[in-house]
């Protein structure tokens, strides 16, 4: 309490010395612990709405919206394309990323984890009026030579065993043999094993991806992010395939369809759940049509057995329902043959 004046006395102000906290009081501890978990929320909370990339990105010139009816009335009519799909590399990869292993049936079946042998595969696409495409692109020579040079980080290196990785025919020995170059690629997703092909691409062929696929956040997508850019740097930009989206669940709508060139030879239909706009393709050949499911089923074994992939995924659920919707889809048409994301 301060002390009264009296008559015409001045009061006098009395200054009371605060005693700052040494570096070693509870209330430095707890305060610098404070500021250090602030910091984590923040980066987490900016992780959080990191996207895999920030390439330009614009709605697909080609292609026009369709349905699973329009495209199931065509497409055992034997039709002009042609699909050559290329063993691009060998490659060796824990089983568990490419097989939920918590599945029932998987567990029924008594699956342990275990080193499986796949393939990175590059599809020529051929049309005998607008040319020839690739669908996904291999794996670049270049890139296999030189990670670091293309972006491919220290982290995402020990998470893709690069070292197990073999090319049986790199990206530009692909593209070499297609004489009138290549009119644009249809990316299943954007995946680092489905994109090795890029340093190989051409900068002004046209790309073509699901919707949202590059645009959506996730908290995984920061140590991916800067390898997804410099694969892509100088790259044309991403056109989306006009999938419709779902508000109430954010993300496309499964089983969205879009005629690609507009003749009913062949079909983009989405399958998110593997990343958030996985999209498998479907192709009229002579032989009848032809499915590439993309890495909404990996293996043979999860194909046969109707099992979603492991750790690799990001949405298993929304995957087995993709999952589900192509096999009926195959069931329906005995003819159709089914090219998977990693296994013959």
């Amino acid at each position: 309490m301060l002390p009264k004046a009296s008559g015409s006395a001045v009061l006098q102000s009395v200054v009371v010395p605060i005693e700052q906290p040494g570096p070693g009081s509870i209330e430095t501890r707890v305060s610098k612990w404070h500021t250090k978990w602030l910091a984590v929320l923040s980066i987490l909370t900016i992780c959080q709405a990191c996207s895999l990339s920030d390439h330009p990105v614009v709605e697909s010139k080609l292609g026009k919206p369709s349905s699973l009816e329009a495209l199931e009335k065509v497409i055992d009519v034997p039709g002009p394309i042609e699909v050559e799909t290329v063993n691009s590399a060998d490659w060796t990869v824990p089983l568990s990323g490419l097989v939920d292993l918590k599945n029932a049936a998987a567990q029924a079946a008594h699956m342990l984890d275990r080193p499986e042998p796949i393939h990175v595969f590059v599809h020529i696409v051929r049309h005998p009026q607008f040319g020839t495409y690739m669908v996904d692109t291999g794996v670049s020579e270049q890139l296999l030579a030189d990670p670091g040079s293309h972006g491919i980080s220290w982290l995402v290196r020990k998470v893709m065993p690069l070292d197990q990785m073999h090319i049986r025919e790199g990206t530009a020995e692909v593209v070499a043999r297609i004489p009138a170059g290549i009119q644009g690629v249809f990316f299943t997703h954007l995946h680092v094993d489905h994109i090795s092909g890029m340093p190989d691409i051409a900068g002004n062929v046209p790309l073509y991806v699901g919707h949202s696929e590059s645009t959506a956040t996730s908290f995984q997508n920061l140590f991916v992010r800067g390898t997804t850019n410099k694969l892509l740097d100088g790259k044309a930009e991403l056109q989306e395939w006009p999938f419709r989206w779902n508000d109430d669940h954010k993300g496309i709508v499964i089983g969205e369809v879009v005629d690609i060139f507009g003749d009913g030879s062949a079909f983009a239909i989405s399958a998110p759940g593997h990343t958030p706009g996985s999209t498998a393709y479907l192709f009229r050949t002579s032989k009848g049509p032809v499915l590439l499911t993309g890495d909404t089923s990996h293996t043979r074994w999860g194909w046969e057995h109707s099992v979603e992939p492991g750790s690799y995924t990001a949405d298993q659920p929304t995957n087995l329902k993709s999952l589900l919707l192509l096999k009926n889809l195959a069931s329906r048409h005995p003819d159709m043959e089914v090219r998977l994301g990693h296994q013959m």
